[in-house]
């Protein structure tokens, strides 16, 4: 299932605070050349990467990175993650490369993959929630990566919407809570992933999953590499803990309206499950499979798509829409945990508040 994308700013009557380019046919280079000079003059920017947009400034400059929180309402020990467009830059943030960390480097940047180094000292405290390590990415987006290469700055880049809400995979879904909160709008249309990118940590020669992504644990075994997936992926986190990665901490992805998550691996228990609940309650909304939908006795029902690539790149855009059907309870079918099915469900318990059932 795809989503019909169209903005257009006269027909929606949004009148823009913000300067906006839509570059959804054409990848002006002029116009991201001047979105990297608001960059480099401390501004804010909202720009796509392949996983979803993101509220870049840049990463050097302590009080444009404060800008970031500041329009995301987001907390400071939340930390943000870097964005670069070449090993050069890594090189100039971090320190401490090792072997392993190199692998990964090789087999997949750019792309959805964020790597904890050990930072130099170069890298603001507000970056990092005050932690000696920085998260580092470098995006495959060819937007982002011109935008970096053309402020020739690294790019600290939080998801691009008000925190706690699921984050844009289009601008039709953020333009309300973001316009003006933002110097700068650069419009390439749907990402290609739709959840963020994988995020590790190398310790004693393993790597630890601490955000599950499109970057899978197998993908990462492949390479003949130990991997550990940390507990609170699926665990809700010590309020008063520090973390490495964001959406690890808060509440996170989540709409106004109560969220249900049920998750069987027996299709028909899980059909049953859900329509139990629905007969429980009949002022529901329910997200389900393509595939599954005429099986629900509702006819309050949004479509998920039936690969986990549909699911993944549909699934905030869903999560939006679910509040402006005011009912009292969305339930939303789980997946398997494995493959890129983990970072969906950690997307989903988190949008649930854990609210979640599993049948056996």
């Amino acid at each position: 299932m795809n989503f019909r994308y169209s903005l257009n700013l006269k027909e929606e009557g949004i009148k823009m605070k913000s300067k906006y380019v839509d570059l959804k046919l054409n990848m002006d280079l002029n116009r991201i050349k001047e979105a990297a000079m608001y960059i480099k003059k401390g501004k804010i920017v909202l720009f796509p990467t392949e996983t979803v947009y993101g509220i870049g400034a840049n990463a050097l400059d302590e009080k444009a990175v404060n800008k970031v929180f500041e329009a995301k309402g987001r907390a400071s020990d939340n930390p943000l993650i870097v964005h670069i467009a070449n090993i050069d830059m890594l090189n100039n943030l971090v320190q401490g490369i090792g072997e392993i960390e190199e692998k990964l480097i090789n087999n997949f940047w750019p792309g959805p993959l964020t790597i904890i180094f050990n930072r130099k000292e170069c890298v603001p405290n507000n970056v990092t929630a005050g932690l000696n390590t920085v998260g580092i990415r470098m995006p495959s987006n060819k937007i982002a990566r011109k935008l970096i290469e053309f402020a020739n700055l690294p790019i600290a880049a939080p998801s691009a919407n008000i925190s706690g809400r699921p984050s844009g995979t289009k601008i039709e879904d953020i333009i309300e809570e973001l316009n003006g909160k933002v110097d700068y709008i650069l419009d390439s249309g749907i990402v290609d992933i739709g959840l963020e990118s994988t995020v590790i940590r190398v310790i004693k020669n393993k790597v630890h999953i601490l955000r599950p992504g499109k970057i899978t644990v197998q993908d990462i075994e492949n390479l003949g590499i130990d991997v550990i997936v940390e507990k609170q992926i699926m665990e809700e986190c010590n309020p008063k803990e520090k973390v490495m990665s964001p959406g690890m901490k808060y509440r996170h992805y989540a709409p106004n309206t109560k969220c249900l998550l049920i998750y069987s691996d027996n299709e028909d228990k899980l059909i049953d499950r859900i329509n139990e609940e629905i007969n429980l309650e009949k002022n529901i909304l329910v997200l389900g499979k393509t595939s599954h939908l005429d099986k629900y006795n509702t006819n309050s029902k949004l479509d998920m798509g039936e690969s986990l690539e549909d699911i993944s790149k549909n699934i905030f855009t869903l999560l939006r829409k679910v509040d402006s059907y005011n009912v009292d309870l969305v339930v939303i079918e789980g997946v398997k945990s494995e493959g890129l099915g983990l970072a969906i469900m950690n997307r989903l318990i988190r949008a649930c508040e854990h609210n979640y059932i599993e049948v056996n």
